[in-house]
Formats: C-alpha cells, structure tokens, sequence
C-alpha cells in the first residue's frame, strides 16, 4: 500500500511539472546534420536554452517553464531565424525547410505566433525593397533617401493601425515596436513624438497585465525616457496665457463619485501634494499620459504624493475599464458643462493644477515646465 502511495505522489509530481510547462515541436526539412538552436531573446539578448542536430526527417522538440508574462524565443540554424512568443503552456508546431526557414515556415497552436510570422514576412519585404531601392543607380542620394523614407513611414503606420493600437497587450505588438531595418529601430522611442505614444500604449497594457514583469518596466522607462526628451526639447516653445488665469489661491472642492462608487472630495486631501488632472482616457495621448502619471505617482506617493483625477469620459462603462488597475483616485464628471469646469477654467483637456498641503493652487499646466521638480519642490 505504501509503495502505491509513492507511486501516485510520484506521478502527481510529474503531472504537475509537466502542466507548468510549454512545447515548442516540428520538423526542419532538408537541414539534415544542421544544428538547430532554441534561444530565450532577453532584454540583454539571445541566450541558448538547448540545442539539437537534425537527422532525416529534421524533427525536434523542446519545451521550458512557463513564463510569468509573454515571453520571446526563436529557432535558428545559421542566420535563418524563426521568431516565437510564448505567454502559457501552449504547444506551438513549426514546419520549415532550408534553406528558406525564416520565410517559408508554418506555425500553428499560437495566434500570436502566426501574428509575429505575419509581421517578420512584412519586415523582410521591407527590408529587400529598401535594398532594391538603394541599388537604383538612377536615383540620387536625397530620392534614395526620400524614398526609404516614405516606405518606412508606410509601414509604420500599418502596423500601428493594424497590429498595436488594436491590442496593445498582444506579445506581437511588443514585438512590433523592435522591429529594425538594418541596425536602426522603425519605431524611435527616443525624440520622434508619434513614436514615442506607441511604445507607451504597448507599455501602459504592460503596467495593467503584467506590473513585475521585467519587460514591462524596461518597456515603462524607456517610454518615460522618450517622453522626457520631448518634454525638454518643448521647454523653449511652452504655452503662455493671461497671468489673471493663474492664481496661488485656496481651491475651491471637487466632490465627484470614484469608479467604485465612493464620493470623493478634494479638500479631504488636506496636508497632501495633490496633482488635480482633467482627462479622456478615449483619445490617443491617453496611454502616455497615464504612464507619466504613474511614473510621479510610483515615484512620490510615499512620500505625501496623490492623484485626483477628473475623467470627461461620456462612457461611464469605458471609463471604469481604464482605471481599474491605476492607483490613484479616479473620479468622473458627467456634465461636460459642469460647474467644475468653469471654475477651473479647464478649456482643453489634459489639463492639471498643482496643490499644495495647505490646498493652495500653485501653478496649473502652462506655467510649470517641469512638473516633476515642482511636486519635488512641495514635498
């Protein structure tokens, strides 16, 4: 009896240690005696996980734990590459030949994985009529340029529209924000300003699904990287408005229900920093607004640091979607001709005000070029 016992804890144990893991399988035609390489790509880059030479039938068969958050692999023989995405224990097949394996491949058991493969054929066509066009012997230079230019303007407007807007949290948008041509990133996160709101929409769904995963607080940074540098380059061109619309004065309250139902009232935020924000989340600057709030809000809270935040959104459904995960608190006007709007003289949205611990009104957007000292200096 007991070594039955055994037997069947024995057995559980594998069960459950098979469950947690992911299979990646298939076959390499024509490759026989390659070796095929199954690699993790890290944030540092590729690291080999295993490896196995091919006989006949080319057939192979790896697997690994199951990742905390989407994670990216690849095959490769050589320079051919095969790219991968896993986010569960999923079995994903591929089926290639060589010489051709990155482009004549199929892959099946992952959506994303036939996304990604869709996106990796559009990045090497990319790539060959750049080529293409740089060998034109008719052309100059500047159309050269102009050009390729154009192409890859094109092709980044595809994939946002088609690929990372839609569903931000996917694996293949994140992998459609690192795509190259040659050594350069198609999408600059660092001083292109359309850019830059892309990589922080992919980084906002990352904050809400996955907020300790690795690649999302890479993801975070560099998006508050790229959003800075804008920010320092717009220092010199910021908006001026009549002095008589700012004012150090006491607030007047706010009292607002939250996304949980709570009536919320500004002044019970006495003895706080407050940053009081107006905004929509249905509109394309929300995502990189809402990651550079929660970059202040992560950095000083703790410190005496809060968010009262204002939603103009009509959608009160849409509304509570957006900020189920943000810690700050989340309130809602439903009369788009409120008092409250008036009174604070809000006349575009994103607006914010800076508050004192006293409840004085020290500054709104126009007239603080950098927030994050101004809430530094408060503290």
């Amino acid at each position: 009896m007991k070594k039955i016992l055994i037997w069947s804890v024995a057995v559980l144990a594998l069960t459950a240690c098979n469950e947690n893991k992911f299979h990646i399988e298939g076959n390499i035609s024509n490759a026989k005696d390659s070796v095929l390489y199954f690699e993790n790509i890290g944030l540092a880059g590729p690291e080999k996980l295993d490896s196995v030479k091919l006989d006949d039938d080319g057939s192979f068969s790896f697997s690994g734990q199951q990742p905390e958050a989407p994670e990216f692999y690849r095959l490769r023989i050589k320079d051919q590459i095969i790219s991968l995405s896993i986010d569960s224990t999923e079995t994903v097949t591929v089926k290639a030949q060589w010489p051709q394996m990155a482009s004549q491949y199929e892959v099946s058991g992952s959506a994303d994985c036939q996304t990604i493969k869709e996106l990796a054929l559009k990045q090497m066509d990319l790539q060959q009529r750049a080529i293409n066009v740089s060998r034109n012997e008719a052309l100059t230079i500047d159309q050269v340029n102009d050009s390729i230019l154009s192409m890859v303007r094109q092709y980044k407007d595809e994939v946002k529209r088609q690929y990372i807007f839609p569903t931000p949290s996917k694996p293949s948008a994140y992998f459609a924000l690192f795509q190259t041509l040659g050594n350069m990133l198609l999408f600059n996160p660092q001083s292109d300003r359309d850019d830059i709101k892309v990589f922080a929409a992919v980084a906002t769904s990352w904050d809400n699904n996955w907020p300790t995963a690795e690649r999302g607080k890479n993801l975070h940074n560099i998006a508050i990287e790229g959003m800075k540098n804008v920010r320092i380059s717009d220092a010199d061109r910021a908006r001026t408005i009549d002095a008589s619309k700012v004012k150090e004065a006491g607030l007047i309250d706010i009292a607002l229900q939250d996304n949980k139902g709570q009536t919320r009232h500004l002044e019970d935020l006495k003895g706080k920093v407050v940053l009081l924000d107006f905004h929509v989340f249905a509109t394309n600057e929300s995502p990189a607004r809402i990651l550079l709030l929660r970059e202040l809000y992560n950095k000083f809270h703790d410190q005496g640091f809060e968010i009262y935040q204002v939603s103009l959104d009509p959608d009160e459904h849409f509304w509570k979607q957006q900020t189920a995960a943000l810690p700050w608190i989340s309130v809602r006007e439903t009369n788009a001709n409120s008092t409250t709007l008036t009174i604070y003289n809000v006349q575009a949205v994103p607006e914010f005000f800076l508050i004192d611990r006293g409840n004085n009104i020290v500054g709104r957007s126009q007239t603080i070029k950098d927030v994050e000292q101004a809430i530094r200096n408060l503290l």
